[in-house]
């Protein structure tokens, strides 16, 4: 018996194994499944000969069991980006080395290095004001929501929510002084529009029932409601805002922890494909970041899409953001009597 080609073999059955038992660990929200198996998850697996397994659950549970665990037990994590500035400061995430991906060029410039050395965003969103044309004179700024004529027919997103702290910003802006330099301006500023508010949704389902019932025609949400509003009420319009939409971007990140750092590399390259990108996009999963993704009108109706749309953007400073967060909960419970 040759005894060398007999390790040769052995030694190449073993790194087959090992190759075929490597496991990507997955942290992200579950939506969508159906089709981010067949566009994404699927065709990974085949391409890289190894298995895929999940760990779902909202943005705050899920970084938080990150955190627990010392960022370990996870080699990808989704999360918005106002989360993964939380899990940045919490150490918790590696930095980023672009130079792995070979899709990073093709993906817009906001979106390849979105918080400063950590990992990209796979999508963009934006964050404006919608309203019902029936019911409400067109809104073409951030300071209309302040309008007399709204008294009674507004609801903001609560303070905890990703867009509540947003929209102290805007009162900022509204107020002409800068939300974390003048924080005193900024909630008068939230106190005057406080006759014009409802109530403060916490989730999106809520105040898309909000809508429904026909309790508020005003609001400030993410775009990815507006399928769901219009369906509820076909007349809700997303305003055209002469100052400005609000960016969200969707990151990925590597944690502190993770087994399989170049299989989460692979994976995440594949992610800001062009395919994945123009499949997730065509089928109203997510907003395209990269830029050789080609949309029909309709199809781009649903998103923030193309360079224009993009460069409009406002982007948030969640680093200052997270440090003036309980000093404006605090003041927006006394407002809000929450």
């Amino acid at each position: 018996m040759n005894t060398t080609l007999t390790a040769s073999v052995i030694a190449l059955a073993a790194s087959a194994v090992t190759a075929h038992a490597e496991t990507l660990t997955i942290s992200w929200w579950g939506y969508n499944g159906d089709k981010l198996d067949a566009n994404l998850i699927a065709p990974f697996k085949e391409k890289c000969g190894c298995d895929v397994v999940f760990e779902t659950g909202n943005n705050a549970d899920r970084l938080g069991k990150l955190t627990a665990r010392g960022g370990k037990g996870v080699d990808v994590i989704f999360l918005t980006d106002a989360y993964s500035q939380v899990g940045i400061e919490n150490g918790v995430f590696q930095e980023f080395d672009r130079s792995k991906l070979e899709n990073i060029d093709d993906i817009y410039e906001i979106a390849r290095d979105p918080q400063g050395g950590y990992g990209p965003a796979y999508t963009v969103g934006r964050i404006g004001i919608v309203y019902d044309a029936d019911k409400v004179e067109p809104i073409t700024s951030w300071d209309d929501l302040w309008r007399a004529d709204l008294e009674g027919m507004v609801s903001l997103p609560n303070i905890t929510t990703t867009a509540g702290p947003m929209f102290v910003v805007q009162a900022g802006n509204h107020a002409g002084v800068d939300a974390y330099e003048d924080a005193d301006a900024t909630f008068d500023a939230i106190a005057e529009i406080e006759p014009n508010v409802v109530k403060n949704y916490n989730t999106g389902s809520e105040m898309v029932n909000l809508f429904s019932t026909g309790e508020v025609s005003v609001t400030m949400t993410q775009d990815f409601t507006l399928r769901s509003l219009q369906e509820a009420v076909p007349t809700v319009t997303w305003a055209e805002l002469e100052d400005g939409d609000i960016a969200v971007l969707n990151t990925v990140n590597i944690p502190t922890g993770a087994e399989n750092v170049d299989l989460a590399y692979e994976f995440i390259d594949y992610l800001l494909s062009t395919e994945v990108q123009q499949l997730e996009a065509e089928q109203g999963v997510d907003a395209p970041i990269n830029m050789n993704v080609e949309l029909e009108p309709e199809q781009a109706a649903l998103w923030t899409y193309g360079q224009e749309a993009i460069d409009s953007l406002i982007t948030m400073d969640y680093a200052a953001m997270n440090a003036a967060r309980t000093d404006w909960i605090d003041r927006w419970n006394e407002i809000f009597g929450m």
